[in-house]
């Protein structure tokens, strides 16, 4: 099985005669001697428009390789309208990541000649041995270069025009993934395999080993080491989780999803200085796509996690990183009133606060919205946990205690629960501070942390 990540090559096949000169071109040549044994040597999977094993339309599968493999080498050497033309295709769909290379037969055509492209020399239409290893190791070490990175540009539209979109296109639209898709199944199982143990550490454990199978993440494909990040998550593994993201190849830490995630990983591991970055990595992603529930969702638990241990410390500035939580949760609420997680959240903080007026005006909001999500009959752990937090909110016990069950057995994982149990005994607290006693709410509290040792974290 692999899981590397693709380099398609672009570029004429078997012998192919340049007009301008007359000289006959063996490219099968090239590709076997130089080009595929680059692609191998920096740890990627090579493929070649002719080596398409998929039926249907020949131009469907080639297409699909242009938009969604990871890398790309294109020869021009021929000034080919066809391989032009799928060069046009790359660099609208990727910013980075494509090897333009061609023989010093004559100069590339002006519209190309600003690409940066690595030049080879033919004798008689091939390649010398010495030639061939030059060119073996130019197009190895441009692609270890893009892989371990900074990304820079090389599609002049993504340079001249800074917010021009690509095409970002899922694997389902084409047949031409189907062995990668069977693949990152595979994968997808030995991961669950993985979080089966009966604990987060050994669940961790073996994640890392699943991780350390894939060899150089930077060779690996971008959905797997995806999948990987997402299961650390899910174990609570939150250092594990930080040191793939910090490895991942540049272009994979430019993903909205990654970015978000590794924010959250960042806040909850609570290393010196993570909770700075994972705000900055936040704030940019806010200032370059605008507003959403899910960015602001993290930033508000980042900032009320700030204000909780502000204020055990007894810190002034404890009010400042309140109101910077409610701000963001209700920023993110606004921004999409259908998604209730940041809108529960600043209910919740509303509360502790002691702004009851804005709190009942933002309730009945929150409340529709995971109404449409299925309410207490759904199955999603966060739907059933969000209907129980709004019914504690509104000391609705009879309600509360008739979801409790299902919210207890949607749990699968530890951190979910244990975010639960964090917003509901902030809300104990904050009732206990004005004099309420909710003895059901401590007994809801204590079920949830039963369940958390259920699903392998003792530590609460």
């Amino acid at each position: 099985m692999s899981l590397q990540a693709l380099c398609f090559v672009d570029m004429p096949f078997e012998k192919k005669q340049d007009p301008s000169t007359g000289v006959e071109i063996d490219f099968d040549q090239v590709y076997n001697d130089a080009i595929k044994p680059a692609i191998l040597a920096a740890g990627l999977d090579a493929i070649r428009g002719d080596e398409e094993r998929t039926g249907g339309i020949i131009h469907a599968p080639m297409f699909a390789r242009l938009l969604l493999s990871e890398y790309v080498v294109a020869d021009l050497t021929l000034a080919n309208p066809n391989v032009f033309y799928e060069l046009g295709i790359r660099h609208a769909a990727r910013p980075f990541t494509t090897v333009p290379i061609f023989a010093n037969i004559h100069p590339l055509p002006f519209d190309v000649a600003m690409v940066r492209a690595i030049g080879y020399t033919l004798e008689n239409g091939k390649l010398t041995a010495e030639a061939a290893s030059a060119l073996k190791a130019a197009i190895t070490a441009r692609l270890l270069a893009v892989m371990e990175g900074p990304a820079v540009k090389d599609s002049p539209l993504f340079q001249l025009i800074p917010d021009f979109p690509g095409i970002d296109l899922p694997h389902e639209v084409t047949e031409a993934f189907q062995d990668r898709v069977k693949h990152e199944d595979e994968f997808r199982l030995k991961l669950a395999e993985a979080r089966g143990g009966p604990t987060d550490a050994q669940r961790a454990a073996a994640l890392l080993q699943v991780q350390e199978s894939l060899g150089n993440l930077k060779a690996a494909q971008p959905g797997v080491l995806v999948d990987l990040m997402l299961s650390y998550r899910d174990v609570s593994a939150w250092d594990l989780m930080v040191r793939l993201c910090d490895a991942f190849p540049d272009y994979l830490k430019d993903y909205v999803v990654v970015r978000q995630q590794w924010a959250l990983a960042l806040n909850r591991r609570k290393l010196p200085g993570d909770r700075d970055r994972a705000i900055s990595i936040l704030d940019k992603l806010l200032k370059e796509r605008g507003p959403d529930p899910e960015t602001l969702g993290i930033l508000g638990r980042v900032h009320k996690d700030r204000y909780k241990e502000l204020k055990a410390a007894k810190n002034l500035m404890a009010t400042a990183a309140l109101d910077d939580a409610i701000g963001a949760y209700k920023k993110g609420f606004e921004s999409d009133p259908r998604d209730y997680y940041p809108g529960v959240n600043a209910i919740s903080l509303m509360i502790e606060k002691g702004d009851l007026k804005q709190a009942e005006q933002m309730l009945p909001l929150v409340n529709f919205a995971v109404a449409r999500r299925g309410g207490a009959a759904s199955s999603d752990y966060w739907d059933l946990a969000t209907v129980l937090e709004l019914a504690a909110i509104g000391s609705d016990w009879k309600s509360a205690n008739a979801v409790l069950p299902r919210t207890l057995a949607a749990a699968k994982f530890a951190w979910h629960v244990q975010t639960t149990i964090a917003n509901l005994e902030m809300l104990q607290q904050a009732r206990e501070g004005s004099g309420t006693q909710v003895p059901q709410l401590v007994e809801i509290i204590g079920y949830l942390k039963q369940r958390a040792v259920e699903l392998g974290e003792a530590k609460l």
